[in-house]
């Protein structure tokens, strides 16, 4: 899902929670349900992809000692 997607569902989804309590309706509470699904979904799978990267990222070496080898003195 692109970004402009879930900014899109997340903005329907804030409707029916309004339509919601503002009338009770059975039909505006299943309608929210489903997309609060799909929103947790999607917020899953992202946190899935960031921790994913998180535990791959290169380490650094240090910028004084390439390699971490030591220099003839």
């Amino acid at each position: 899902m692109t970004s402009k997607e879930f900014f899109y569902k997340v903005a329907t989804l804030r409707y029916y929670q309004r339509e919601y309590f503002a009338t009770r309706s059975k039909e505006a509470l299943a309608q929210a349900k489903e997309l609060e699904k799909v929103i947790d979904a999607e917020i899953a799978r992202v946190n899935r992809i960031l921790e994913q990267k998180k535990n791959t990222q290169p380490v650094q070496n240090d910028i004084f000692n390439y390699n971490n080898q030591e220099y003839p003195k």
